[in-house]
């Protein structure tokens, strides 16, 4: 892709010059605004369908990509498979701690057989293009987002978390992850059993800027 030499884009005819007519969706929004993780205890079955699933992943994938490069990609562990990684996990984790108390022995089969399904969220960065690996790492996470987003819209509840499995390069390699990725992330997926409270959420005066032309940066800067 050919850029202009002094970063503006030329003027592009093709584009009208009055902008669309698109009303807002009041359900999007609503769906928005209280989407909340749920407990991994509290998601139950059933999960949701391969079609289901599908298309959760599809609307995953609809982030920015800056380059078309893909930066990611999913593991779906579900049905028998979970219990099957689970026990694989549990015996890797029993050789890396000795000793390891009885009661511990399936903890990590137990983990992923609470949520109907988990995705496994891969970064996979191309370190030889030329889009920064930091852009690229970042789309990984708005693919995991708009997956929890998806799932909420569909109906379902998530929690996103990062444990030993995803942080561990042998317990990752079980998964299916390869050298030079990594895992950002496990998604589970599943039913909601009850409404989660919500947290606190920042202030907004707490968090955002409007920069203007007299701004310097300083220790105090936020």
């Amino acid at each position: 892709m050919n850029h202009p030499a002094h970063g503006h884009a030329p003027p592009d005819d093709s584009i009208p010059a009055e902008p669309l007519d698109r009303p807002a969706s009041a359900e999007m929004l609503e769906r928005l605004e209280t989407r909340r993780s749920s407990t991994l205890r509290g998601l139950l079955e059933p999960g949701p369908s391969e079609e289901e699933l599908g298309r959760m992943l599809r609307l995953a994938i609809r982030v920015p990509d800056h380059g078309r490069l893909s930066p990611w990609r999913f593991i779906v562990l579900s049905g028998d498979a979970r219990r099957i990684v689970g026990e694989r996990l549990d015996a890797l984790y029993a050789r890396q701690n000795p000793g390891l108390p009885p009661a511990k022995a399936d903890m990590w089969t137990l983990y992923l057989l609470r949520a109907p399904v988990t995705v496994v969220l891969v970064s996979r960065p191309d370190r030889a293009a030329k889009v920064p690996e930091w852009n690229q790492v970042l789309s990984a996470g708005a693919a995991g987002m708009a997956l929890t987003v998806a799932a909420s819209a569909m109906g379902f509840a998530t929690q996103w978390l990062l444990k030993w499995p995803g942080r561990d390069a042998e317990a990752a390699a079980l998964l299916g992850v390869a050298a030079g990725e990594r895992v950002a992330g496990f998604i589970h997926i599943g039913r909601p059993s009850a409404v989660s409270e919500d947290r606190p959420r920042p202030a907004l005066d707490d968090v955002v800027r409007f920069w203007s032309p007299d701004q310097s940066m300083s220790n105090d800067t936020p």
